[in-house]
């Protein structure tokens, strides 16, 4: 009888021990509630007051799959599967595709790095957006990210991607992404971007000790426009087709105590088809402050100027105020404001809160050349 306690009781181990050697994690967040804008472009091109169910400004929603296997030795099998989607309508975000957040595959050596294949975040997502950003940072979300994303802080996803990321080597992670067209070469000098043929790569480090943190990061992005979804080129009312969009950034944190400041600058070129490019620059400041370990405020500004073909100058102040009900489940009010100066093509300069390509709201109309936004949402994660 005593045998076959002991004999149970080894295969009941090695039996929570096979099972210990692989996992897979549902995951998610659904962040919903009512936003107001003070001057929204209209049907007719000109500005009006717009009050809205807004879904995903502190994060978008979501939900996932991921898993790992232990192959022994320090190395694992990993995959990721991440679908993007509306609370308010249930559809599909990111162009409609089934893991339009995330799906890639791999391998992970705990002494190395992760390589990595499929639909994956670029260094400029990865390093600046949830590091040194407004938006990544504080609860204004994508109300605190630019224009369109045009620097790639927020959504720079990159399909058909090759992607290495170290290890932490004593405060130092770098990577490098290569993400292939999957078409073959153009023949001549293209007038409009074809569909599928953009190409991008990605480099990347950050650093942190103690309280501190730097990174800084570089992507590029060949036709743009042709990406999944396809980056929509026109920026509060400016631009055409592009051939190709480059940034870099490099951004700084400081954690002391409750407070947390951070900095960044972000350089971005744009290269129109058959016309002249023009660069976008971004400075940004914020800071948070953790009243108590429930409740927390935010605070942060951005300066932004475009030059080459225009001459036109963004400023942004983002205001928050955060509360956590519980460790998955918090509410929040958040307040933006943005006025535009300058021209472009004779006409006024628009303002231009959010990025358009997800509909959270377009550039101010002709009239305008502000905007206020207000939100007031819930956000929880599983």
């Amino acid at each position: 009888m005593n045998k076959k306690i002991l004999t149970t009781a080894i295969l009941a181990s090695v039996a929570g021990a096979a099972h210990a050697q692989s996992s897979v994690t549902l995951y998610g967040l659904i962040d919903a509630g009512i936003s107001y804008n003070s001057h929204v472009k209209n049907a007719t091109g000109g500005s009006s007051s717009y009050w809205g169910y807004g879904d995903g400004v502190a994060q978008g929603s979501r939900w996932g799959l991921r898993g790992a296997e232990d192959l022994g030795g320090g190395l694992k099998a990993i995959f990721v599967l991440e679908s993007g989607f509306n609370s308010g309508s249930g559809t599909l975000g990111q162009g409609g595709a089934l893991f339009g957040r995330q799906a890639y595959v791999g391998l992970t050596k705990d002494t190395i790095g992760s390589l990595t294949f499929g639909r994956q975040y670029s260094f400029s997502t990865d390093f600046l957006g949830g590091n040194y950003s407004i938006g990544g940072n504080t609860v204004a979300g994508n109300y605190a990210y630019h224009f369109n994303d045009i620097d790639q802080l927020t959504s720079s996803r990159i399909n058909n991607s090759v992607k290495f990321t170290s290890v932490n080597f004593s405060g130092l992670t770098f990577g490098g992404l290569y993400g292939f067209s999957n078409t073959t070469s153009f023949a001549g000098a293209p007038t409009t971007a074809s569909t599928s043929s953009s190409r991008a790569y990605s480099f990347g480090a950050n650093y942190g000790y103690g309280p501190f943190g730097l990174g800084a990061a570089y992507t590029d992005i060949r036709y743009p426009g042709a990406a999944s979804p396809a980056f929509t080129t026109t920026i509060a009312g400016i631009g055409g087709a592009l051939l190709d969009l480059r940034t870099f950034g490099i951004g700084g944190r400081y954690v002391a105590g409750p407070a947390t400041v951070f900095a960044l600058w972000t350089n971005t070129l744009l290269s129109q088809i058959g016309a002249s490019s023009y660069l976008y620059n971004a400075y940004e400041v914020g800071g948070k402050w953790a009243f108590t370990p429930a409740l927390s405020g935010q605070l942060g500004y951005t300066y932004s100027r475009a030059s080459g073909l225009f001459g036109a100058h963004w400023n942004q102040i983002d205001a928050a105020v955060d509360y956590a009900l519980s460790k998955r489940t918090d509410v929040y009010l958040l307040a933006a404001y943005q006025d535009a100066s300058g021209t472009y093509k004779g006409q006024p300069v628009q303002a231009q809160i959010g990025d358009s390509n997800s509909s959270i709201f377009q550039p101010s109309g002709s009239g305008s050349q502000n905007q206020v936004a207000v939100r007031v949402g819930l956000r929880t994660k599983f």
